[in-house]
């Protein structure tokens, strides 16, 4: 029986208008290290996000890997605030499709790889924060359990009392996917920038997504 949805927010909620990477990183988040007489080249950082390198690789620099990520995270809200203030963060147009999932009466979570100021404060800039029981961004006392690892998803689970067969993990991302398979749930990728291999379901955008959910809640009631 469906219960429950866990959502991705980058890129499946809101997006970032212009956002790029490697820019972010190199005008942003290395003078703010610099300041801290901290070096690191944004092929490293890359490959510690994408879980090529443990987040505790930096600390073979000298660096307090914690300090680092929170250095980093600080650096990504202020960002964010920029954005947010030039317009630049948008949510997309199906988010509407949140209020009808929660009146459905299925329990909604929300679990992101970045901190959990950064997660609240865009959720809290377009009012979607309220159809959330949890919102769960990374956390400093596991860092490398950010998505692919499903601790994130797990903790998730857990506060919402729900069993991984009673939940569908909802994103647009390869570690979104691999999250929600690797806790056990049925994963639906949102193909809003292609199609990423291994969900259970494909759907365009978050309408597909409540017309599925609609279809599934349907059978369990007949």
């Amino acid at each position: 029986m469906l219960r429950g949805l866990i959502f991705d927010v980058d890129e499946t909620l809101v997006y970032y208008e212009g956002y790029d990477h490697r820019e972010w990183y190199e005008k942003w988040v290395m003078p703010a290290l610099r300041e801290h007489g901290i070096e690191l080249d944004y092929e490293t950082y890359r490959e510690t996000v994408t879980g090529e390198l443990p987040r505790s690789y930096v600390e073979r620099f000298g660096i307090n890997h914690i300090q680092f990520w929170k250095i980093v995270d600080g650096v990504n809200l202020q960002y964010r605030r920029w954005m947010a203030e030039r317009g630049k963060i948008r949510p997309f147009s199906d988010v509407d499709t949140l209020e009808e999932l929660k009146a459905m009466g299925l329990r909604l979570a929300a679990v992101s790889n970045a901190s959990q100021e950064c997660t609240e404060f865009v959720l809290n800039l377009f009012d979607l924060r309220k159809y959330f029981e949890v919102v769960y961004g990374k956390d400093y006392s596991n860092l490398d359990g950010v998505k692919p690892n499903p601790y994130l998803v797990e903790k998730a689970l857990n506060a919402l009392g729900l069993k991984p067969e009673e939940t569908m993990m909802v994103g647009d991302s390869h570690h979104d996917v691999l999250a929600g398979k690797r806790a056990g749930m049925k994963v639906v990728n949102v193909t809003r920038f292609g199609k990423i291999e291994g969900a259970d379901y494909y759907v365009k955008d978050l309408w597909e997504l409540l017309g599925r959910v609609r279809k599934i809640l349907g059978t369990q009631s007949t």
